[in-house]
This record gives structure tokens, C-alpha cells and sequence, in this order.
């Protein structure tokens, strides 16, 4: 008889786990979409480095903010400087994003004057400073714009490129290998022989899974379900990969070779096989040289459920990143009952109302772990604690937010 561990001992094995060394490599700002940076981005100048029109108007000094007439001596267009001064009684036409004038301290706004020949009179007085962009408004110099950790978007592409930056030190995504085993499975489009084939999604909805979350996938497919098969694919993916992830033949059937090919074939380090949750009891987690084995169980909600629970936290992990598992309280609108001393996960679904998050079953199939349609729409995973209590109508629960996972 194998020994079940709780929920909360496998994420602290899981987490104890020893990653190897990160890699980083170069990468321009454009391909670093999605990607880890490696090490904090510092602004080597000040944004702007002088003071700068923040808009179309007319530069003066403040002091002749009431004056009745301005002379307008020069025009000042963006990516030009200048020569005159804004003295006593002078104002220059500015436009956004040009430096402003000497012996200016105010931008008056297009729309805030009327102009006559080559004079102005303002006729909507603004603030000493307005629309003038003071030295450093963006950032200022050594100051820590991105840090590491972070991952690049569109925003951070932006204010690289502002930085004069083209590449960066992102850090290299995990391997990931992938397959589903089993005789009975058929990939996309084999035809089927027998009725008692099934369609196999586990391995690509995984990969689907890992690569929206960071993970580049080495895709294996369908293995089937004998000793010798699966062992070549453990070798062959074990060189290759940082982890391997299976689905099937982890439970306690005459054909379940994954764990007997982990197991006494591999002679890998089987850091636990079994854990008091559901669905996904019959997960199986190893150590094979540094590498990382985690075997699913075969149905497609239970693979999906602890590929979420157990692999993306890797991931994050690999990756350096700040990214974490999004569990919320929600509050619940129907009495749920505790059915068994398991760490459960039922898919729900969820809205956010009025500054709260609020779950129900409506459309929710009951049934066994093989129904991944029950992760369709808007859903969310409900989590009871091995040792939590029947749940009452308006109570506030956990959830985990599927849709926020990617």
C-alpha cells in the first residue's frame, strides 16, 4: 500500500525541490515579449533631460501672465532649438515636445489666446509651470525603471526603446516534454479501429497550458501503453527536457506502466505517489538527474487540474518571475456540502459583482474526472481543505480563477 501524503506536505516537497542554474541569453526588446527579464533595466538619463513643452502654445514668463499684449519673436517646432529668449513682454509659439525657450517658465494653450498679426493676448490665464515638462517627469537617472523579474510587455518594449536599450538579458524559458499514454488513445486524426478508443487531448491541451504560462513545450504525443515504449520515451525526453510530464498509468491498474517505468526502470527518486486530493490522487512526482518527472493521472480534468496545481508553480519557478497561483475569496450562493477528508477542487463559475467575487454550479456536470468541458466559460476552481467545514450559502470561500491562468 502506498502512503497519501496531504495537499500542503506535496507543495512543500514540490517547492523544496533544487532547480538547476538559470540561463539567460540576449534578446531584442521585440522578442522578449512574454519573456523574463534577468536583471533590473536602470535609466542611465534623465526623462526629460530639460524642461519640455507638454503641448501646442506659446512659452512666456509667468510675470507677464496679465499683460495685455505679447510679442510673439520666434516659432519653436519639436527637434529644433531655439536661439532667442522669451525676455519681458515676448512670448515664442512652442509646440509639444519641444524644449522650452529660454527665459521661459509657462506654456500658455493655442486656445487660451488670440492672436493679433504678431501679438497674442491671453484670454484664460493658467498656472506659473503649465504644460511645461520639468527635468526627470518621466524617470530620472539611476533610478530602477524595470525590474528583474518582470515580465516584458508592451509597456516596458516602450520605455526600453526610450532608453535606447535594443536588447536585454531575459532568462530562458523551461523545457517542458509532454506526451499522454495509454493503448486506447488515438491523436488528431488517426482513424479509429475500435470503440474503445478515445480521442487524446491531454497532451495538447498541457502543451497549451504550459506555453501560455511561459514554458516552451517539447511536444511527444500519444505513447503507447507498454514497458519498452515507454521507457525509450523517458530517455529520450529526459535528455532533452528540464521536465517531463505524462498523463496515465500512475494508478493502481495491471496496465499502468508509467509508474512501473519511473519507478524500476529509471531507479528515479520518487519524491511522493499519492496525494490526498481530488481529482488527481494518483499523482507521482520523481527526480531522475536533476530532472523533473511529474505523472498526471488519465483523465482529462484531473490532468489538467494537477498540471495547474503542480507544474505551473515550476514554471513560475524556473522563470524567476513574481507570478503566483490567483486564489481569491469569492463568496458562494449555495450550501456545499464536505464529502470527503481530501483537499478538493471543483470546477465553478464565477462573476465579479459589486467588488466581489461570486461563484455557483449552474451548468456544472457532476459526474467523474474526465469531464473538461466543466472548465468551459467563466470558471473557477473551488478549493475545500482536507480539514474545512460544509459550506453555507454566503459563505466566503477560496477560489482559484481559471481564466486569470491564461
Amino acid at each position: 500500500m502506498r502512503d497519501f501524503i496531504s495537499y500542503k506536505k506535496s507543495l512543500e516537497i514540490l517547492n523544496s525541490i533544487e532547480l538547476p542554474k538559470t540561463i539567460t541569453k540576449k534578446v531584442f526588446i521585440s522578442d522578449a515579449i512574454g519573456k523574463v527579464l534577468a536583471k533590473d533595466i536602470i535609466a542611465n538619463h534623465n526623462s526629460p533631460e530639460f524642461p519640455t513643452s507638454g503641448m501646442d502654445g506659446y512659452a512666456i514668463r509667468f510675470e507677464d501672465i496679465n499683460s495685455d499684449f505679447l510679442e510673439i519673436i520666434d516659432k519653436n517646432p519639436a527637434g529644433f532649438i531655439v536661439e532667442k529668449s522669451v525676455e519681458k513682454g515676448t512670448c515664442i509659439k512652442t509646440f509639444t515636445g519641444s524644449l522650452m525657450p529660454k527665459g521661459s517658465n509657462t506654456l500658455v494653450p493655442i486656445e487660451n489666446v488670440e492672436v493679433f498679426e504678431n501679438k497674442i493676448r491671453i484670454i484664460k490665464p493658467v498656472d506659473k509651470g503649465f504644460a511645461v515638462r520639468n527635468i526627470g517627469e518621466n524617470y530620472k537617472k539611476d533610478e530602477v525603471l524595470i525590474k528583474e523579474g518582470t515580465i516584458i510587455g508592451f509597456s516596458e518594449v516602450g520605455v526600453l526603446a526610450s532608453l535606447n536599450i535594443p536588447q536585454i538579458d531575459i532568462i530562458v524559458n523551461p523545457l517542458i516534454a509532454v506526451a499522454s499514454t495509454g493503448s486506447e488513445i488515438l491523436d488528431l486524426g488517426v482513424e479509429q479501429t475500435n470503440d474503445s478508443q478515445i480521442r487524446s487531448s491531454n497532451h495538447l491541451t498541457l502543451e497549451a497550458l504550459f506555453k501560455s504560462n511561459g514554458a516552451d513545450v517539447l511536444q511527444m504525443g500519444p505513447v503507447e501503453d507498454d514497458i519498452e515504449t515507454i521507457t525509450n520515451f523517458f530517455n529520450s525526453a529526459l535528455q532533452k527536457a528540464d521536465i517531463v510530464v505524462t498523463t496515465g498509468g500512475v494508478s493502481v491498474g495491471d496496465y499502468d506502466f508509467v509508474q512501473d517505468v519511473i519507478k524500476d526502470k529509471l531507479k528515479a527518486k520518487v519524491l511522493f505517489h499519492g496525494v490526498t486530493i481530488k481529482p488527481g490522487m494518483h499523482i507521482l512526482v520523481a527526480l531522475k538527474d536533476e530532472k523533473i518527472i511529474i505523472a498526471l493521472p488519465g483523465f482529462a480534468y484531473s490532468s489538467t487540474i494537477t498540471a495547474i496545481l503542480y507544474v505551473l508553480p515550476l514554471i513560475y519557478r524556473f522563470r524567476r518571475s513574481n507570478e503566483k497561483l490567483p486564489i481569491f475569496k469569492a463568496k458562494i450562493n449555495q450550501d456545499f456540502k464536505r464529502t470527503q477528508n481530501k483537499t478538493i477542487f471543483t470546477a465553478c463559475n464565477v462573476e465579479y459583482i459589486n467588488g466581489e467575487y461570486i461563484i455557483d454550479f449552474v451548468g456544472k456536470k457532476q459526474g467523474t474526472s474526465a469531464i473538461l468541458t466543466n472548465m468551459l466559460g467563466n470558471p473557477a476552481l473551488l478549493i475545500q481543505d482536507e480539514n474545512s467545514e460544509d459550506i453555507k450559502s454566503g459563505d466566503f470561500v477560496d477560489i482559484l480563477l481559471l481564466n486569470n491562468i491564461k
